[in-house]
């Protein structure tokens, strides 16, 4: 397998998660990074995803996870920054976290693979893309669910 392989691996793999948030979360691209024999994809959530919904949130996850076959290799119950971390079957780590403001980033970092070029995802965002800006803004998106009793 080389990195673009590795890549489209992870975009299934992210895919595939944020397919089984209910309701329905808007995300957009994180940024993709190469190392000296790995990919990373990301994934951040602008939906804001309220302290009082976080558990829940982490719950979706954590079962799909676990139904999927991945080994949950962490929790990270802090309160203010929750965290999980997992590896599926074939050594790609996964991992949800929740940053500051109820942004939640789903991360997938590739095993050792071959060196090659890797391109741009292709799965288009559900919510604004934001092509060219780096550091991404804050969660902007308000849900009636995931969202409830933020500030």
């Amino acid at each position: 397998m080389d990195m673009q392989d590795a890549a489209n691996r992870a975009d299934q793999l992210l895919d595939a998660v944020l397919g089984e948030i209910r309701p329905e979360v808007q995300w957009a691209h994180g940024p993709t990074s190469t190392g000296s024999c790995d990919v990373s994809r990301m994934r951040v959530v602008m939906t804001v995803v309220s302290e009082g919904r976080r558990g829940s949130f982490l719950g979706v996850v954590d079962r799909f996870w676990r139904r999927s076959g991945y080994r949950i290799k962490a929790v990270n119950k802090n309160a203010d920054v929750p965290a999980i971390y997992a590896q599926t079957k074939d050594g790609f780590g996964v991992s949800l976290s929740i940053g500051g403001e109820g942004q939640a980033f789903f991360e997938v970092d590739s095993p050792c693979v071959e060196e090659s070029e890797v391109a741009e995802s292709t799965t288009p965002p559900n919510g604004p893309g934001y092509d060219g800006v780096y550091p991404l803004p804050r969660p902007n998106v308000r849900s009636a669910f995931w969202s409830a009793g933020a500030p």
